[in-house]
């Protein structure tokens, strides 16, 4: 008998698929996103020395909004940080969700504030 899969079991699996075809470079890092059910956290990552270069999250945003409005914020602030860092294209890591909701809001986010991907 076959075990049927979780939701975040299926999410794992998109993962790995995604992740199979992209990798952060030192000229294109990676942009790793992640949500939990409160807070959304998004890092630029270079796979090559596996450090992570950037990183930021939505548990450092004190203003009431809702939760989309909170994922655009990240994406500027994720994106500002990286230029200031120098870092103008990345490769964008959905980390597995559908590029749907916050996860499209933070990258919305990232482009609006000159980030390419």
């Amino acid at each position: 008998m076959k075990k049927k899969l979780t939701k975040q079991d299926r999410r794992k699996i998109r993962h790995k698929r995604v992740r199979a075809r992209i990798a952060g470079m030192p000229e294109k890092p990676r942009l790793s996103v992640y949500k939990s059910n409160n807070n959304l956290y998004a890092q630029i990552i270079d796979d090559t020395v596996g450090k992570t270069l950037i990183g930021f999250s939505s548990v450092s945003i004190k203003d009431k909004m809702p939760a989309s409005e909170k994922a655009k914020k990240v994406g500027e602030n994720i994106a500002d940080l990286a230029i200031k860092a120098g870092i103008k294209n990345v490769v964008f890591d959905r980390g597995g969700f559908k590029y749907h909701g916050r996860i499209k809001a933070i990258a919305e986010g990232a482009r609006s504030k000159g980030l390419n991907f």
